[in-house]
């Protein structure tokens, strides 16, 4: 019975939940984010419908053709593969990268943040200097180093992305829970003979989501980002496969026939970090507490 209730009133009301989502939308950029990647999210799972051409398909006769060219609206790359067709496939290889990349970020961070938090002692000790011990190394540094040894596929660089990058969130989830261990639910919890793993579900893990959410969509920016770093420096997805990191690689050296063959995957990398980052803002910004005390304090 105590599980239960304290479970209850760890999730937001369905007023709070409608609160949080006014004051994300009023947050304008964040809304303009949302929008962007909708828009991106959507051509990049519609592809196969939406893309006028295979993205392997060479056509030595049309390289380098310019924008507006009849069947290939941003024109073609140097081996005439459509480049339209190309940013939308890539999309899906960046995006689902940076996705899977969040999730094993989330899982991690909080699996360690949440252990060395509640059960303290030895175990906190090695997981927070674990933690520290990472964090001493530039995720990018440490990526390269791993990527050097691992066969680049998607599932293999998501993986990696995540497990090289988790340690912010263990850090929030870390100090959340600190604050939450002396909380009087929790010793209800423990007096009734709750197991640990059931009081880190059922009564951490609601109170420390709007952290981790916003945490979260920050690092998938990030994600998408190390994506395009490592494929641009040949570690990542391998050719014919489309990334908007590898397609940038491809358009260095082409760039004095047809700058737009790097503008093009730059500025879609672009869009899709400033926005998701917007979304972070938003996010904070709707779910901060004393947010919530202004607007209830507000004048009508």
């Amino acid at each position: 019975m105590v599980d239960a209730a304290a479970s209850e009133a760890a999730l937001p009301s369905p007023a709070r939940r409608s609160s949080a989502l006014r004051r994300f939308f009023r947050h304008r950029l964040a809304a303009i984010g949302m929008f962007v990647i909708a828009v991106l999210a959507i051509g990049a799972a519609g592809a196969p419908w939406l893309a006028p051409h295979d993205p392997d398909e060479i056509d030595i006769s049309l390289r380098y053709a310019p924008p507006l060219t009849p069947g290939h609206i941003l024109g073609s790359d140097d081996l005439g593969r459509d480049v339209l067709t190309r940013l939308l496939y890539a999309g899906q290889v960046s995006l689902s990268v940076g996705a899977a990349a969040m999730l094993v970020t989330v899982i991690v961070g909080f699996a360690v943040g949440a252990s060395a938090a509640y059960h303290g002692g030895w175990i906190n000790v090695v997981l927070m200097r674990l933690t520290d011990v990472m964090l001493c190394f530039p995720s990018v540094f440490l990526l390269l180093f791993v990527a050097a040894f691992v066969t680049p596929s998607l599932a293999s660089i998501a993986l990696m992305i995540g497990l090289t990058c988790w340690m912010e969130i263990a850090r929030i989830v870390y100090a959340q829970i600190l604050v939450l261990k002396s909380s009087d639910f929790i010793a209800a919890a423990r007096m009734v003979g709750a197991p640990s793993w059931r009081i880190i579900v059922r009564q951490i893990l609601p109170n420390t989501l709007a952290p981790i959410f916003v945490a979260a969509t920050l690092n998938m920016a990030n994600a998408i980002l190390l994506e395009s770093y490592i494929s641009y420096l040949g570690y990542g997805i391998q050719p014919p496969a489309a990334s908007w990191g590898n397609m940038l690689t491809n358009a260095q050296s082409d760039f004095q026939v047809d700058p737009m063959l790097a503008i093009l995957p730059g500025l879609a990398i672009t869009l899709a970090v400033t926005s998701f980052n917007l979304i972070g803002d938003g996010l904070r910004d709707a779910l901060d507490p004393r947010m919530r005390e202004r607007a209830a304090g507000a004048p009508p």
